[in-house]
């Protein structure tokens, strides 16, 4: 009787809690519910064949409803007290008001107004997709053909927001117009029989009868032909329209409520509180730092003479640079499976899914980074994509290449992206959580310094590459804030790349239009990366003997994204339960 009785009163008291847990669950399923309709390209790569034929709608309209919904949500996020939460039911509640407030302050600041930059925008979102939609059966077939039939009207709403733009003075600079303009005139003067947006169609399962693939592609090839004249109407908008109105200053915080719109992207981007100001000073000090170290490897190559001379050694030597793009494609590929063979000393925990090495396409390559990480879908059955950019092979240095491969690949992006993808008992928004730029990020550029560690580098050339491409993101921190926070010219952003790392001229050109173009997200690399250092020194001198770099790392990934205060406190709570064991 005695047992009944304390087990009633366990129940009573352990009631409140379940209910707040119970409470914030609803939040979740319901904000699952309008993301996942709301984002049909999300919805699709998780599994909703529905989705799998949709775009998303970008009208006033749609963000109005995304902001009476997401209002809602906070609303009902902001009324569950802490008291009676389990420590998982408020992590999961914090996270989603975090993202919720993330999208709400774009939403206030109507970054519609503004979907191009040198980067990208939605006039390459198909493109992307082409990439990574696979065509298994008739509806699959038929869910691509309507997806291009949507494009038209996509398009069209894309040019009245950015037309918006203009009106509000929220523009970007001519040159950042401009790498968009002839991206553009290479894509209306592609013929329609080759565009890419075709690709998915051109191997059909052979379950699908002859004359239905035919169909097929005739439903695809008009798609294309219809948007043809919407793409050559957003050419002629560009030219008429934006370029005349286009920003006549490169910083972000020229533009109307241009300090308040850097300060948010600066505090988006690193998930942290640091002032521009304050990030400007660390990366100077990086630098200093980082210059240090690669005099030291110079001279273990055997150079005695200054930085700028053994930069121009590297970039006339033919030993550095590829010969042929299948040849840069299989270079990456060994040094991918290099690390795949160490991946098992450093993580206990693996992706199930894999990963492939694939060229940039060639639509895009000329102003496209040197290497990037495609997302795949377990659910889909689409690996993720190690994009590496094999236009101007020349530009393409070798003794970087082990640090690129790191950062997009394994340890990397795809380790990284592919465990969260694969979390059990989580959420969906954790799992595919793409607001906290500087985890993930961060993580791709402590990759490269774990690489290290794994015995990767195996000549101080590649060492010293590794190096350049930390002073790469270093300079990051230096050039982005100085661009959009204090005024620089886009010499003076340069001077930094051109003096300090071994990248080559196109990749500088190339970085710099995007970090013109997409203020913020730069900074996102270095301020995540420090903060996994100091994450992993602090865990080393608390624990000694006993920390163990797979339970680390296991720690660090094992929750999904998180902003980088969240992640401090789960390890620190990490280091109590080691000590404790």
């Amino acid at each position: 009787m005695r047992r009944l009785v304390l087990a009633f009163v366990l129940v009573l008291l352990a009631a409140p809690a379940f209910a707040q847990d119970s409470a914030v669950a609803r939040v979740i399923a319901d904000y699952e519910a309008f993301w996942l309709a709301d984002d049909p390209i999300t919805a699709g790569r998780l599994g909703d064949r529905a989705a799998l034929s949709k775009l998303p709608d970008v009208t006033p309209a749609a963000d109005a409803r995304r902001k009476a919904a997401l209002e809602g949500i906070q609303a009902r996020l902001r009324a569950i007290p802490d008291a009676g939460l389990t420590p998982e039911a408020k992590l999961n509640r914090d996270l989603l008001a975090w993202i919720v407030d993330s999208q709400l302050q774009a939403l206030a600041f109507d970054v519609a107004r503004m979907p191009l930059s040198s980067d990208g925008g939605f006039y390459d979102t198909l493109g992307y997709l082409a990439q990574t939609t696979p065509i298994r059966s008739t509806d699959d077939a038929r869910a691509w053909v309507a997806r291009l039939e949507a494009a038209p009207k996509g398009w069209r709403d894309n040019i009245e927001n950015t037309r918006r733009g203009v009106k509000t003075r929220f523009t970007q600079p001519r040159s950042s117009v401009e790498v968009v303009l002839k991206q553009m005139r290479q894509t209306v003067a592609t013929p329609v029989d080759r565009d890419p947006l075709l690709q998915p169609l051109a191997a059909l399962p052979d379950t699908i009868p002859a004359a239905e693939q035919a169909a097929l592609r005739a439903r695809g090839r008009a798609a294309v032909e219809a948007l043809r004249p919407v793409q050559r109407q957003f050419i002629t908008f560009l030219e008429r329209e934006y370029l005349p109105a286009a920003r006549p200053q490169l910083g972000a915080r020229t533009l109307p409520d241009g300090e308040r719109y850097y300060r948010w992207l600066v505090r988006d981007h690193t998930t942290t509180d640091l002032s521009p100001d304050q990030i400007h000073e660390l990366g100077r000090a990086e630098v200093a730092r980082i210059r240090a170290e690669m005099d030291g490897v110079m001279k273990e190559a055997g150079w005695t003479g200054d930085l700028a001379g053994f930069i121009a050694m590297l970039r006339k030597d033919p030993r550095f640079y590829a010969t042929t793009r299948e040849d840069l494609l299989e270079k990456a590929s060994e040094i991918a499976k290099r690390i795949d063979d160490r991946l098992p000393g450093w993580f206990g925990t693996l992706p199930r899914l894999t990963y492939g090495v694939r060229p940039v396409p060639k639509e895009i390559e000329q102003a496209y980074t040197t290497g990037r990480y495609f997302q795949g879908s377990p659910q889909q059955g689409v690996a993720g994509g190690y994009m590496v950019n094999t236009y101007a092979l020349d530009q393409r240095a070798l003794y970087e290449l082990p640090a690129l491969t790191a950062h997009e690949a394994v340890p990397g992006h795809h380790l990284q992206i592919a465990l969260a993808q694969e979390l059990e008992g989580k959420p969906a928004f954790r799992r595919e959580a793409p607001a906290f730029t500087a985890f993930v990020e961060g993580w791709g550029l402590y990759s490269e310094r774990v690489a290290g560690e794994m015995g990767i580098y195996r000549t101080p050339y590649e060492r010293f590459g590794q190096l350049s491409y930390e002073m790469w993101r270093a300079c990051r921190l230096v050039a982005d804030t100085g661009l959009h926070w204090k005024g620089w010219s886009l010499d003076k952003a340069r001077a930094c790349f051109t003096e300090n790392t071994a990248l080559s001229p196109l990749n500088i050109e190339v970085e710099l239009a995007r970090y013109v173009s997409w203020p913020g997200q730069a900074l996102a690399y270095k301020v995540g990366e420090r903060k996994y250092v100091e994450l992993r020194e602090r865990s080393m001198t608390a624990l000694g003997p006993r920390f163990d770099v797979r339970r680390f790392h296991d720690a660090v990934l094992l929750a999904g994204p998180l902003p980088m205060d969240v992640l401090d406190r789960r390890i620190t709570d990490w280091i109590a339960a080691e000590q404790g064991r």
